[in-house]
């Protein structure tokens, strides 16, 4: 096991992972949440998915966000933040000239295995269950 930010995490537990979009940090986890840091680059977006088994709150600390929610569009701020509940189709693109930084927090079911991809710009298929 090794050590983050006080907390055992199982060895094989990802810490961090480039994606065609950017990259993302574990900062710390429990039974039933992860928070992870979210660098996305200029001009890239996450797919659009949605989760069976766990809400994420995701806030702004650099960058400027263009959130899909449910239908609706927000355009989030540093210090800016929204709630994506289980079951929501969502995305967030950065639009600006500098790294897009998010804080998230994960409630649930907090694995891999719980992306249900409906588009994605780098041509990923949702993970087999």
């Amino acid at each position: 096991m090794d050590s983050l930010a006080g907390r055992e995490i199982p060895t094989h537990e990802p810490t961090y992972d480039e994606r065609p979009w950017g990259t993302w940090e574990l900062l710390g986890m429990g039974p039933d949440y992860k928070v992870k840091r979210l660098v996305v680059r200029p001009g890239h977006r996450l797919s659009l998915q949605y989760h069976h088994y766990r809400s994420e709150h995701w806030v702004v600390v650099q960058g400027e966000a263009l959130v899909q929610r449910d239908g609706e569009t927000l355009y989030l701020k540093p210090d800016e933040g929204c709630y994506i509940p289980a079951r929501v189709a969502h995305r967030v693109t950065n639009p600006g000239a500098e790294p897009l930084v998010i804080v998230e927090v994960q409630f649930g079911h907090c694995r891999e295995d719980d992306i249900v991809r409906i588009e994605d710009d780098y041509g990923r298929a949702t993970p087999a269950r």
